[in-house]
């Protein structure tokens, strides 16, 4: 048995006008909580440092660029990183992402125990649009404020077992999985920020959006033999309500903890990795059982191609 006792620390919303000084003073108290009970490992969402600020349309550079870290830690951070190597307790977060050639990235990090950065992950598949969008109830412009991620889906090797990350949309996509399964993950944690109603269609609200995301996390986990722990930002941040769901699924999909509200919570699961064993040599063994010579159109085309269209 490799326990590796996991803690989900969901965060309630972060308004705009909220400090990162008063959002790290949060982060630190869920992290004591999380030591407390004995975790090793603490995940937190999606752009855990501020708002969901991609719902707000921009055009000054340095009013955008005032939602980006531009080091890792940095001043304002370094508290967090100080209490985790205090407790001895590997972190991973997301966060939005500067880099010295100017390049804006939505990012997560993953640490060991001493606080030391072990791998970053930036998110591939960015969702919304990149212009301001009036048919939309409400904006979503990541692809405005972000690159798509060029860091691709790697799988880290740490003191508890294979580690890979992901970040909110990634969740929807097979492919995700699949490249971290590739490489033998034992456990994905992944932070979103999901809106509780689709901006472009106002019927989806939280049952559906819940209902996809649960069934996308749980299929990912069982389809891969691996932990998938999610974890959100939840709440209404400056009227705009964002759904929970945080929750950690096992190797067989099942759902092991699940938050039950939309505020700050802890989740605490001890999370045997040994469990990924039996679906990896069985059922999704995939050196016995996977046919890639058959599989080309995954990567060779982005949009649908119709049967007997051209080429």
């Amino acid at each position: 048995m490799r326990e590796l006792v996991t803690a989900a620390l969901q965060m309630g919303p972060i308004q705009r006008a909220e400090p990162r000084a008063a959002v790290v003073a949060r982060m630190i108290a869920l992290l004591d909580r999380a030591a407390a009970a004995g975790a090793r490992l603490a995940v937190f969402p999606e752009l855990a440092l501020t708002t969901f600020f991609p719902r707000w349309y921009m055009a000054d550079a340095a009013e955008i660029d005032a939602w980006f870290e531009t080091e890792m830690p940095g001043p304002e951070t370094q508290p967090l990183f100080q209490r985790a190597r205090d407790h001895g307790v590997a972190i991973t977060f997301g966060y939005a992402e500067r880099t010295l050639a100017g390049q804006r990235f939505n990012t997560s990090i993953l640490t060991d125990r001493q606080g030391a950065i072990l791998g970053k992950y930036r998110k591939v598949h960015l969702p919304g649009h990149a212009d301001f969008d009036p048919a939309r109830a409400f904006q979503h412009l990541e692809k405005r404020y972000f690159l798509p991620g060029d860091l691709g889906f790697p799988v880290w090797r740490t003191e508890a077992g294979l580690q890979g990350m992901c970040i909110c949309n990634d969740r929807r996509w097979p492919e995700t999985y699949r490249v971290m399964g590739l490489q033998g993950v034992e456990m994905i944690t992944l932070g979103f920020n999901t809106p509780a109603v689709n901006s472009q269609n106002a019927a989806e609200g939280p049952g559906d959006r819940l209902f996809h995301h649960r069934l996308s996390v749980q299929a990912g986990a069982y389809q891969n033999a691996t932990w998938v722990v999610a974890v959100a930002k939840a709440g209404v941040e400056d009227g705009h309500p964002l759904i929970g769901g945080t929750m950690i699924v096992d190797p067989n999909g099942h759902v092991v903890a699940e938050s039950r509200t939309e505020a700050d919570e802890v989740l605490i699961h001890a999370c045997d990795l040994d469990l990924c064993a039996f679906g990896k040599s069985t059922i999704f063994d995939f050196a016995r059982h996977r046919r890639p010579e058959h599989y080309g159109a995954i990567t060779a085309q982005t949009g649908v191609v119709l049967p007997g269209a051209a080429q």
